[in-house]
């Protein structure tokens, strides 16, 4: 029987480009099936299918009329009409195949398992028992507190129905134990000891519960008919020529002709010989007879990561942090190893879900926080502060457009797709840039700025993470004597994309150019982490802004994420337009994380950005012992000590600290009525400022001069 049927669109690689086709999707079976058109679907001339236990939807947040679904290590590409259509398909998929993974999960379980899984599992269920003893207790002192009489009622019932099922749960844990014991005695003669639940009491839980009172030969195969996928498939209907039945549509009087399949649904994905390779056009460069893994990693999803790093120059008086400094290149490797742990996520997501309250493992953190991420910004701090150094607003635009484009590949060093560190609210991160061959020696210290021991020819940084939901970080950077600030906030929003991350950038950064009294504001790109399933890669995504107000000059930044066929990883297009030309006055090609390349009005070309060898200036970061308990690296300090040494339970464990002691705080601020403070900046409407910016600093500071007195 047809859950959903309709067109829609896919791609094939004989062709290289979209067909229409007619899909049938039948939630009994698990299977998509489809058709040159409806009518050939009448008549059961089936041109392929997808079997969808165990697929993975997807979505790319770039397009919203495409999706994809893999499985059996290939992944399929559909194109519907909208948006809309789009989004009826992919809920009807997600139920079938959340449907039908279960049912493979039951019929799994009879495969065996050692001793220490089943110790685990007992200590675990123990472990959830104490915990919601001490919930129900909790409920108790409410009731007991409660003035509202009605109210109170209503907890008790609660209460009652908890009480009920911590009996259930203790006697099921003593039936666990009994099995345990005499599970180490031999079965003899296909006769089995009573099942754990014979005695159980369910009717708190709902009347529908069925036992079965002992695993006799009979009852086992009676209980393999309801855990297999056997029970789901005897109502298959599905169409062959074989035998045709004339069904009426109670709507609208037309006959419509099925036909019903005997032989079981097919073992794997297929279509036909004339729309062969139908699935991943990167797939179409494997052999067949490549092993699975192969076939993973040959794709063109995974690059091979470029081991040449731009060269990194460092200040005479520079700390070295051994937990911080060694950057973080540790490949992920193929997330298969952690397949369980990896599927136990994906139970818990659908297509579009927010993850900023699901928790994820910590062996895929990188050894940083998202604070110092942003800090990476400024990896070429020479680039930004020579923006001050040009005459003409056309000049000065073009080198923040040069500098922002260099911006972002220091923040991501390799191809590992890891995620910085949550911050939490109220952490903070300070540092400081020196430029190579400068005189510090008389440069005096900035009063009242954001970094106190930096000088006035430092650029210098601070960020704050300012709000926990939602999770925004706030940031300002400033060079004293060149009149320069930038004064930013950015919102990551995550959601899930089914084989993808997206990570959208929600904000945007003011740069100051103080002398000039020129503001220019920019975006932010999205982050994508790929490949989720098997080996992570991170891209950027969408289209930014760059605009200066006053002289009108602008730049259009797109930054291109990778189509499914052919096309480069990591590509850019953008272009520099002056108010007063109907033309750019530059186009910029290239990669974000590679070379970028200009081309002028004038016809002249040049390499515009080139971030493989551009040095990298090192931030200078004050030692952890000297740090306020919530600056960033002595904040996680623990979680990176123990990531560092591989040794992610005790990182686990210490992740979990910071996010206790967070939340108990927060839930002693609710209870006391005190609202959050921020401790550097502030909100104005929609946006984060910086409490004390230069330009507010010089404005004070001419204000009580003995002249503006006078």
């Amino acid at each position: 029987m047809a859950t959903m049927e309709g067109p829609l669109s896919k791609w094939t690689n004989v062709m290289k480009g979209w067909q229409y086709r007619w899909f049938v999707l039948d939630d009994n079976s698990g299977l998509l099936s489809y058709y040159t058109s409806k009518e050939k679907m009448m008549r059961g001339t089936r041109r392929g299918c997808v079997i969808l236990k165990g697929a993975v939807i997807g979505i790319d947040d770039e397009d919203d009329s495409t999706f994809t679904i893999t499985v059996d290590q290939k992944t399929f590409h559909f194109q519907a009409r909208d948006a809309d259509e789009r989004e009826r398909w992919i809920e009807a998929l997600e139920n079938t195949v959340l449907r039908h993974s279960h049912i493979g999960q039951r019929s799994g379980a009879q495969a065996s398992y050692k001793m220490e899984d089943f110790d685990h599992k007992l200590m675990e269920t123990d472990t959830y028992l104490q915990l919601l003893i001490d919930q129900v207790e909790t409920l108790e002192n409410k009731i007991a507190a409660c003035p509202d009489e009605l109210a109170k009622e209503k907890y008790t019932v609660i209460k009652v129905k908890a009480d009920d099922m911590i009996e259930a749960i203790k006697h099921t844990i003593m039936m666990l134990q009994i099995s345990k014991e005499s599970l180490k005695e031999p079965v003899l003669n296909a006769t089995y000891p009573p099942l754990i639940t014979e005695s159980a009491n369910f009717t708190h839980f709902g009347s529908q519960k069925t036992a079965v009172t002992s695993l006799s030969a009979e009852n086992i195969d009676q209980a393999q008919d309801v855990l297999t996928d056997d029970s789901l498939s005897a109502s298959v209907s599905l169409p062959n020529l074989a035998t045709p039945v004339i069904t009426e549509n109670l709507q609208d009087g037309e006959a419509r002709l099925l036909h019903e399949i005997v032989e079981s649904p097919p073992a794997t994905s297929y279509s036909s010989s004339e729309d062969d390779e139908f699935y991943d056009a990167e797939d179409q460069k494997t052999s067949s007879k490549s092993t699975p893994e192969h076939e993973l990693r040959s794709s063109d999803n995974v690059s091979e990561i470029d081991t040449t790093s731009p060269p990194v120059i460092t200040s005479q008086d520079d700390v070295y942090d051994e937990l911080y400094d060694e950057v973080d290149k540790e490949d992920l490797g193929s997330l298969e190893q952690h397949g369980s742990i990896v599927a136990h996520l994906l139970s818990q997501v659908r297509i579009g879900m927010d993850l900023t309250k699901v928790v994820l493992p910590t062996f895929i953190l990188e050894r940083r926080s998202l604070l110092e991420m942003f800090a990476d910004f400024f990896a070429h701090p020479d680039l930004f502060l020579k923006v001050v150094e040009f005459d003409s607003p056309r000049e000065r635009m073009i080198q923040m457009v040069r500098w922002y484009l260099s911006a972002f590949h220091a923040g991501r060093p390799s191809e590992v797709a890891k995620k910085p560190y949550n911050p939490i609210l109220g952490e903070t991160f300070l540092c400081e840039w020196r430029m190579p061959d400068e005189d510090y020696s008389k440069s005096g210290k900035v009063e009242n700025g954001p970094v106190s021991w930096a000088t006035k020819d430092n650029l210098s940084f601070i960020a704050e993470q300012v709000s926990h939901h939602p999770p925004i970080s706030a940031f300002y950077a400033e060079h004293f004597n060149k009149r320069i600030t930038l004064d930013g906030y950015i919102w990551t929003k995550s959601k899930f994309l089914g084989l993808s991350i997206g990570v959208h950038m929600i904000g945007q950064a003011v740069v100051s150019l103080l002398d000039f009294d020129e503001h220019y504001t920019i975006t932010f790109p999205n982050g994508y982490g790929r490949s989720i399933l098997t080996v992570p890669w991170v891209e950027l995504g969408s289209k930014v802004h760059i605009t200066c107000a006053k002289t009108g000059y602008n730049a259009t930044i797109d930054f291109l994420t990778k189509p499914f066929y052919g096309g480069k990883k990591h590509q850019i297009s953008g272009q520099i337009n002056d108010p007063n030309e109907k033309k750019p006055i530059v186009t910029i090609q290239g990669e974000w994380n590679g070379v970028m390349y200009a081309k002028f009005d004038t016809g002249h070309s040049e390499t515009f950005v080139d971030t493989k060898n551009l040095p990298i200036i090192k931030k200078r970061v004050q030692p952890r012992e000297q740090q306020d308990e919530f600056e960033s690296r002595r904040l996680w300090q623990d979680v990176t000590h123990h990531l560092k040494m591989k040794n992610v339970v005790e990182a686990t464990e210490s992740k979990h600290k910071l996010e206790q002691r967070q939340r108990e705080e927060a839930k002693e601020r609710k209870e006391a009525g005190v609202k959050w403070e921020t401790k550097h900046f502030h909100e104005v409407g929609e946006h984060w400022v910086y409490d004390r910016s230069l330009l507010q600093r010089m404005n004070l500071s001419a204000n009580s001069s003995p002249q503006a007195q006078s």
